[in-house]
């Protein structure tokens, strides 16, 4: 069997040393759409140095953006990595991420799940500065074709909206570029760019980063539930439904929820996600937004 789950989930963690710095936000921003229009107040903090703020799923590609593809070369883990998708990703933030820094990020497999027709790989991540942790990151990776070995399924969780009209609905333009723009912060899977592999992939033409959806998403909710402050985000996650093709249109429906009186202006957004050319078809599921 390609995955060894007993030798991959009580191997060692492994840390490596990431750094980052105001360019490496400002492109990951740029790569999310930010900077529409450009002389926009609330797009500047997403792009201006002197006013800068980083959003938290930043941390999903700081220090080059390939860490939960990286997870693969875990011990115990052989796979094809044609055969991978990723199923879905959370972030928690411990406080504000920096504009610059240095940090550790120690990762290691968290669990393997047995789905049957495939094996789930949970990739965990921990980043600490001098000043104590960061974040932490977890990624889900379906691997096709590796199940049925007699494993744990796994929990089964799912956050469903409320049956009920968004508190609020915005639309999100996917440039034709974007994808283009998006791998320069690390992750540069041909998928996302060359046609002719995309076409050998089953599909019409690239697609864009399921990562790319994530952050752009994120950024919907900061700027229209959370007055543009992302340093209120305490933790995102999401279940990767469907794929996105540059030049649609991402519809982003927000219910919001309260945390009562005992944490005044804490609660929660849960959030459904489509593509509006393909009939709403889902992109994003079981997303929710954490704030304070």
């Amino acid at each position: 069997m390609p995955i060894d789950v007993e030798r991959a989930v009580s191997a060692e963690p492994t840390s490596t040393r990431i750094t980052w710095g105001h360019k490496d936000v400002q492109l990951y921003h740029l790569g999310l759409g930010a900077g529409v229009p450009a002389d926009d107040p609330g797009e500047l903090r997403y792009t201006l140095e002197s006013r800068l703020q980083v959003l938290p799923s930043f941390a999903t590609v700081a220090g080059g953006g390939m860490g939960v593809m990286g997870g693969l070369a875990a011990p115990g883990v052989h796979v094809d990595v044609a055969a991978v998708l990723h199923g879905s990703q959370s972030v928690v933030t411990h406080r504000p991420v920096p504009v610059s820094g240095s940090a550790t990020q120690t990762s290691s497999v968290a669990a393997v799940y047995d789905k049957g027709k495939a094996a789930v790989i949970v990739l965990r991540s921990e980043a600490a500065d001098a000043d104590g942790p960061l974040w932490t990151s977890q990624a889900q990776l379906f691997v096709r074709g590796e199940g049925g070995f007699g494993g744990d399924r796994g929990p089964s969780s799912r956050s469903e909206p409320p049956e009920r009209q968004p508190d609020h609905e915005v639309q999100c333009l996917v440039r034709e570029d974007q994808a283009l723009l998006y791998r320069l912060s690390g992750d540069w899977n041909p998928l996302h760019a060359d046609p002719e592999f995309a076409r050998l992939a089953g599909f019409d033409k690239p697609i864009l980063h399921g990562l790319c959806s994530y952050g752009m998403v994120l950024k919907a909710v900061v700027d229209t539930v959370l007055g543009g402050d992302v340093t209120r985000v305490s933790s995102y996650g999401t279940r990767f439904t469907g794929v996105v093709f540059p030049g649609e249109t991402l519809r982003v429906r927000m219910w919001s929820e309260g945390a009562g009186e005992a944490e005044p202006g804490a609660g929660r957004v849960q959030l459904a996600v489509t593509a509006v050319e393909r009939d709403d078809a889902p992109v994003l599921t079981d997303a929710v937004v954490e704030h304070s």
